[in-house]
């Protein structure tokens, strides 16, 4: 066998092996609620359902902008794709008291969770909010985006909507 033929034959190999599909399991890491218990990250990973988790923090502009364009498209989307979303809050501790106030204002019909030790964002490795996941039925992810742009959730609907059942 020539060079060039070894060559092509070692690349379109390696070009087979960056497809494998690994996992991406959601971690399981304790939250708290907004009423001070203790929630572990697994439990709202509900069998049969996509679940969209969106991290935000009450300083975050971005953020609080991305959860209301998708609050008013969360009722047709739990209608149509059976969908949940969890909205992750990295606020420290005294930051924290001004969550249930702006769950309140904006009339968010989330399940709203607080990582203020920021252990689930680690166990995730990012940085930059707003950060939404998208996890399968059966808790793997299946789709990452930072950021916020008006827009951004139709982009994510059509996501939602390829994994729902």
């Amino acid at each position: 066998m020539n060079f060039k033929k070894l060559t092509l034959l070692g690349f379109v190999g390696f070009l087979l092996m960056s497809f494998v599909v690994t996992e991406n399991v959601f971690p399981s890491v304790e939250l708290k609620s907004l009423d001070g218990k203790t929630v572990n990250s697994k439990s709202f990973v509900e069998d049969g359902k996509v679940t969209v988790i969106s991290f935000w923090a009450t300083w975050c502009s971005p953020c609080k902008r991305e959860l209301d364009a998708i609050a008013d498209l969360y009722p047709d989307w739990q209608d149509e794709y059976d969908v949940e979303l969890v909205a992750i809050t990295i606020d420290n501790a005294r930051q924290l008291t001004k969550v249930p106030g702006i769950v309140s204002s904006k009339n968010w019909d989330y399940k709203v969770l607080s990582d203020s030790k920021q252990q689930l964002q680690r166990a995730l490795n990012f940085e930059t909010i707003p950060q939404t996941f998208v996890l399968d039925q059966k808790g793997n992810i299946v789709y990452s985006h930072n950021g916020y742009n008006p827009g951004d959730e139709d982009h994510l609907e059509e996501v939602i909507a390829k994994y729902a059942k």
